[in-house]
């Protein structure tokens, strides 16, 4: 059961307040919605360059954490923590946003490249393979390629931002299946849900 070895689920994102509600935070957004479910807050701890916290989800504990190093520089927070709890690859599951997806889509994928992603860029250098789990969360791009950093830093409009939530409510509902060792079930709740 792949999806039920899963130790350690980080968000990525921007620390601060200028940062909070942007496109490129919604890893943020989504293990503080996991933290905030299950009743627990996270909390500083140095040695990780992060923010971590600790919750029960489908009969087992799960690490959670927020590099507070920045986007760019995700893997030292990551690889440490990997490191001092001594969590493979594979028992890790990062939480991005996805250019390449509309917003309103998620998805679960093993492995692969970067797609120019500076994040994941970042702890494949800090990790031992990329054997990692992630769930992309889309934001759609820009019309304009050019625009990419300023899209990916600015708030969506209310009415993409709710979808963009909604879309977080069901990778949630499909998490529990993935953990629960229903990879291909969590695969296909994902993939039936089509952007309004």
């Amino acid at each position: 059961m792949v999806g039920s070895s899963i130790r350690l689920i980080a968000g990525l994102g921007n620390p601060g307040p200028e940062y909070a509600d942007t496109r490129h935070n919604v890893g943020f957004w989504f293990v503080d919605q996991l933290a905030a479910h299950h009743g627990e807050q996270f909390r500083p701890e140095a040695k990780f360059q992060g923010e971590i916290c600790r919750i029960a989800l489908a009969g087992r504990a799960l690490w959670l954490l927020k590099p507070m190093t920045f986007m760019n520089r995700s893997g030292p927070s990551l690889g440490a923590m990997a490191n001092y709890f001594q969590i493979h690859p594979q028992e890790i599951l990062i939480v991005h946003d996805e250019l390449d997806l509309a917003v309103g889509t998620a998805r679960f994928k093993q492995g692969g490249g970067v797609a120019g992603h500076n994040g994941l860029r970042s702890i494949l250098a800090h990790l031992p393979d990329k054997n990692f789990w992630r769930l992309r969360i889309g934001i759609g791009r820009p019309a304009q390629r050019q625009q990419t950093v300023g899209y990916v830093l600015s708030r969506p409009p209310q009415e993409e931002r709710v979808q963009l939530l909604r879309t977080l409510d069901e990778a949630e509902t499909a998490l529990n299946d993935f953990l629960a060792g229903a990879v291909q079930k969590a695969m296909n709740r994902l993939h039936t849900v089509r952007p309004e």
